[in-house]
């Protein structure tokens, strides 16, 4: 089949010398790449239009959900039994999945395949973000019985981190499209770190659960009851306020919130720069996540290769950022398809938690074997 160019170059009229009908043929070449990469622009997925009604609205729907069922619905000071877990967990999913197909039936396929690719990542690092939960509860010993209250105070930071993490990144690539190579230099970099403490064999719980610099001092300066006193975060002694244990508990998990949300939101910009998907995929993330803690809490160590898992989901992820980037600014004229990130973080969260099953099964019989012995 004759390209572009080459027509042009045989329909060239007087080039009595070769040379000259080559120049020409090369010239027609760069101009027909030119139109192909223009029109490839105009077939990406357009910008969603969002009316600042449809914005308030969403706002205060999701984050009223998450607040009445954090504050209101669970104000009492007991276990949620597993079945109410999985019956919350299950109706958050359910509602999540709906918006999603909302997306596609009232905007486009495209723009729903974002929301879903969000999720999901969002959906898989809140895994991780709860393992580390449970360390900080293990480790300042929050009875059981005040885990929800602790959670619940957590999960509303991260929504006030989040929200202020979304709208700068969201400024900042609307502004400097740059940024896109920092987010996925910096993704890049984490992934790194993760599979580094991964492959040094190093106990996690001692790991992750150690306090840090800025948590030890405010132990130092901040006076403390060292008592449990329900849910309440302050009470006087002697005239003077002194903190109680909630109050560094939870002040554990927002910094725990704070670096998860430094990882979270520049990845979630990876599968997609629409801050409209970027927020509501985040927010519905963090719905039922306390409910989940309680399910899967106990199962929690057992995915063995969540580490691994991530490392793959945050590499591409930020491989996926820095080809974006390059796509902007023309270095390439083709960019990943938003098909492929949803198959990868399906896949790749479906072998994570496959293998981390089938270790767990074949750990447990080693166990049985040796007790037998």
């Amino acid at each position: 089949m004759w390209s572009c160019g080459t027509l042009e170059a045989l329909r060239v009229t007087g080039a009595t010398h070769w040379g000259v009908c080559l120049f020409r043929f090369w010239v027609a070449q760069l101009d027909c790449q030119k139109e192909l990469v223009s029109t490839m622009y105009l077939l990406e997925t357009p910008r969603m239009d969002i009316h600042v009604y449809t914005w308030v609205v969403t706002i205060v729907v999701l984050v009223g959900i998450i607040v009445v069922d954090g504050l209101f619905l669970h104000r009492e000071e007991k276990v949620p039994t597993t079945a109410e877990s999985a019956r919350a967990t299950l109706f958050y999913v359910a509602l999540a999945c709906v918006f999603g197909l909302g997306i596609g039936v009232f905007a486009s396929w495209e723009h729903s395949m974002e929301y879903f690719s969000g999720y999901l990542l969002e959906k898989s690092l809140s895994v991780d973000n709860l393992f580390l939960f449970l360390i900080i509860l293990e480790k300042q010993r929050v009875p059981r019985e005040l885990q929800h209250f602790a959670l619940t105070m957590g999960i509303l930071a991260a929504l006030v981190l989040r929200g202020g993490f979304i709208a700068l990144g969201a400024t900042l690539i609307e502004n400097f499209a740059w940024v896109f190579f920092l987010f996925g230099a910096y993704l890049l970099y984490t992934a790194y770190t993760i599979m580094r403490d991964y492959r040094s064999h190093e106990d996690e719980s001692e790991h992750k659960g150690d306090d840090g610099v800025f948590m030890r001092w405010i132990k130092k300066v901040v006076p403390t009851t060292g008592t449990w006193e329900h849910e309440r975060l302050w009470v006087k002694v002697d005239g003077k306020r002194a903190f109680t244990l909630m109050f560094f508990t939870i002040a554990s998990l927002e910094l725990a919130d704070l670096m998860f949300a430094l990882d979270s939101i520049p990845a979630i910009f990876g599968v997609t720069q629409e801050p409209y998907i970027v927020f509501t995929a985040s927010i519905f993330a963090l719905m039922g996540l306390r409910q989940l803690f309680f399910l899967i809490g106990d199962l929690l160590e057992k995915l063995q290769y969540l580490s691994v898992g991530l490392f793959f989901l945050l590499a591409f992820i930020g491989i996926k950022l820095i080809l974006h980037a390059m796509h902007h600014y023309e270095y390439i004229s083709w960019e990943v398809p938003n098909w492929v990130s949803l198959s990868f973080i399906v896949v790749d969260l479906g072998i994570t938690a496959l293998v981390s099953v089938l270790k767990s099964k074949k750990d447990a019989r080693e166990m049985l074997v040796q007790s037998e012995d």
